[in-house]
């Protein structure tokens, strides 16, 4: 019968959107002629390379009508959000607003009347460029129900400019203030375990700093975003437990359709209430993701020493005394297994990675000198090198599932750290960038490092001692990091999210791999005579892999430029040249045959190379202008708005440009700047660009750098071409009106 009564809604809801093309009369009331509107908004009016920027669907219903949450509670369908979107863009997950819970057909439905918003985070390609546009499309389908549902769809889209850093669109901010101020977050208010129990789950929560008081006055519910659970309201109860509060939930076993509906290993939904549930936040409603469950067997429950437990980088299950529970994300032991073979191999294939060989290879040509020495160095010298990569890979893992707590604990989410997370910090990136360049010159032979000075990496003239073979695993493992192998991306993507045990497991598996060749080679002596014998052919061996490690910089440096923008990359390269000098001159002047005092000079003067090369290389300072893309109209609008403009004529091939930005734009310049209302304008000149010449000559110049300031009501002031910090604050200062 259930069935029957299914069939007949499904038709009936089917007939609607014909109905409303062809007007049968008055079937179900005025549904068919009326319909939702839909607007794609946008947080920012500019975006910028790499940085997420949040855009919102905002639907309008009908008065009457509703469409459903990601769990509609019964067969109707979620809103469906399709992405067209640029090269290199993502489109993070939907932000759902809290639903309400109502009586619908096949038992509760959890609805969204009226006008409900959906909030996506883009994350553009850090390869855009300044004055760039970035087309949106998004086609949004969903179903809305009175007495009867249809089908809705729209086509929508935003054309967005790129600039240095994003601009926030004024006119937008309490459209997304206000929406995020009633839509669920994540809290770090609340912990909170569940327990599947066959008929019910439990989720127990446990309040922390910021966490609501009495929940029994708080007029809790519970929605959830899995349909193998019920709502609170439908024949759930909420009781007090010492200090923690216990939500019964009932177990949902059949679909609309009577099918069995199968249980998950996590619980899912958002917890919301008539008084805020975190008082840091005042939200009126979290979100629990991927709660962990425990099957509770008479009293005992498992635990692990660990500080979260992942799913598919989703926060599980964490008790109040902080230590996850086992739950069904533990690997079963024949999937683990399978995972420990796959990171090992992938540790192994490592070793042919262009980032790692190069380290291999002198490891290789250190087993060739040890040929025929006592075997119980040899193995000692493997065993070190074995222990550096582990060490190096325990000390990796392990910040690196603190860093994955920390996430979730500050964001409720920690999906933005992975293996490798480390190289998201551009200061990271240039010790490794600077550490493959120099040891690049080493074995190049601009300069030699004796073994006795850092043992890194080896020399020729020297036998390596236990720390050589030690810090060579540490190197190995360093310039592993940025390197993947088969196997490894969905190994590791799986070890992430696993409890601690298999979590450090795991990445030790990696370790092993990566050290298994020369463990052997040192534990099985007699395969060293398959090598190749010491000889002349170890000098050219040494300098070709200079170049690999040359390859792992400049990869390194692509990774460097692409954090701190393409326009600061002008110091790097001056940087990495000036470092090369030092070591040049270090090498040349600072040699056995060389007096004392040459020597001494020899070492001050590449030391004075290598740090102003340090210098030039690091990351800049985060700039507080923000360069708007130039065009002769936007100038001529902000003038009309009483706003002065200033405007850079520039170009990456300038280096008198590149010179000025270094130079003149000081804090206290740009703090001026933004006193006194300046916009900033940049017309780049690295390509050529009509308009930009055009306007040049209106200006009675014909080469670059050109800075121009426009006031409302004077006439524009030309600067001289070299710049320097006390002229634009004068400029500024006398030109530019305070506000």
């Amino acid at each position: 019968m259930r069935r029957l009564a299914t069939f007949l809604f499904l038709a009936a809801s089917a007939l609607l959107p014909v109905r409303a093309q062809y007007d049968f009369g008055q079937l179900g009331g005025d549904g068919g002629k009326e319909g939702s509107s839909a607007t794609l908004v946008s947080e920012v009016k500019s975006i910028a390379p790499g940085k997420p920027f949040t855009v919102a669907l905002q639907l309008k219903h009908p008065e009457e009508w509703h469409s459903y949450y990601v769990n509609s509670g019964g067969v109707e369908k979620a809103p469906e959000l399709k992405w067209t979107l640029p090269d290199g863009f993502t489109a993070g997950l939907i932000q759902w607003p809290t639903p309400e819970v109502k009586d619908g057909f096949f038992g509760k439905s959890f609805v969204f009347g009226g006008s409900p918003v959906f909030l996506v985070d883009i994350t553009p390609p850090s390869t855009l460029k300044a004055g760039d546009h970035a087309k949106l499309e998004l086609a949004a389908g969903w179903q809305i129900c009175k007495e009867m549902c249809k089908d809705e769809k729209a086509t929508l889209n935003l054309d967005l400019t790129v600039a240095d850093a994003p601009v926030t669109d004024a006119s937008k901010a309490e459209f997304f203030q206000k929406v995020r101020k009633t839509h669920p977050r994540a809290s770090t208010a609340w912990s909170y375990i569940s327990v599947n129990k066959g008929d019910t789950f439990e989720v127990r929560l446990t309040p922390g700093a910021g966490a609501a008081g009495d929940l029994d006055k708080a007029g809790l519910e519970f929605v959830p975003a899995v349909p193998f659970v019920q709502a609170l309201s439908d024949g759930g109860s909420l009781k007090h437990e010492g200090s923690s509060w216990v939500l019964v939930l009932k177990r949902k076993t059949k679909d609309a359709l009577e099918n069995d509906i199968p249980v998950g290993r996590t619980i899912s939904g958002i917890l919301s209430a008539k008084t805020p549930l975190d008082t840091t936040t005042g939200s009126p409603a979290i979100v629990l993701t991927d709660v962990g469950m425990i099957t509770k067997v008479g009293s005992m429950v498992v635990e692990y020493s660990s500080v979260v437990v992942m799913e598919n980088g989703q926060p599980g299950a964490t008790d109040s005394s902080g230590k996850s529970v086992a739950t069904s994300q533990d690997l079963p032991f024949p999937k683990l297994l399978f995972v420990l073979g796959s990171m090992a191999v992938g540790g192994l294939i490592l070793n042919l990675m262009p980032c790692v060989f190069p380290v291999i290879g002198l490891k290789i040509m250190g087993f060739v000198q040890q040929a025929g020495e006592d075997r119980r160095k040899v193995v000692v010298h493997g065993l070190a090198f074995t222990a550096g990569v582990l060490i190096s890979f325990w000390v990796l893992s392990g910040v690196l599932f603190a860093a994955r707590a920390a996430a979730f604990a500050k964001t409720g989410s920690a999906e933005s750290v992975g293996w490798g997370y480390q190289l998201q910090d551009p200061r990271v990136v240039l010790g490794l960038l600077l550490l493959m360049f120099v040891l690049a010159l080493n074995m190049f032979g601009v300069f030699e490092i004796g073994a006795s000075a850092t043992s890194i990496g080896g020399s020729l003239q020297a036998k390596q001692g236990t720390m050589g073979a030690f810090f060579s695993g540490v190197l190995a493992t360093l310039v592993a990091t940025p390197c993947s192998a088969p196997f490894l991306g969905v190994a590791i993507g799986t070890a992430i999210g696993l409890p601690a045990v298999q979590f450090f497991l795991c990445f030790t598996a990696m370790g092993i791999g990566l050290a298994f060749p020369y463990l052997l080679l040192s534990c099985v002596p007699s395969l060293i005579r398959f090598l190749p014998r010491p000889g002349a052919w170890m000098e050219s061996f040494k300098q070709a892999m200079s170049f690999l490690l040359f390859a792992t910089a400049g990869y390194l440096l692509w990774v460097y430029v692409g954090q701190i923008s393409l326009e600061n990359m002008l110091g790097p390269v001056f940087g990495l040249s000036s470092i090369a000098l030092g070591a040049w001159i270090y090498g040349r002047w600072h040699l056995p045959h060389r007096t004392a005092r040459t020597r001494m000079t020899a070492v001050v003067l590449a030391l004075v190379f290598v740090l102003g090369g340090v210098w030039l290389s690091k990351p800049p300072a985060k700039s507080a202008l923000v360069w708007e893309h130039w065009s002769d109209a936007r100038v001529q609008e902000l003038l009309k708005q009483g706003t002065p403009v200033y405007v850079d004529f520039t170009a990456q091939w300038c280096a008198t440009c590149q010179v000025n930005k270094k130079r003149a734009y000081t804090p206290e310049v740009i703090k001026l700047m933004n006193s006194r209302g300046v916009v900033t304008l940049k017309a780049d000149k690295t390509n050529p660009d009509p308009a930009i010449e055009t306007k040049l000559r209106e200006l009675n110049r014909s080469a670059i750098p050109v800075n121009v300031l426009y006031v409302p009501g004077k006439e524009p002031v030309i600067t001289p071409e070299l710049l320097s910090p006390g002229y634009l604050t004068d400029l500024i200062g006398k030109e530019v009106p305070a506000k």
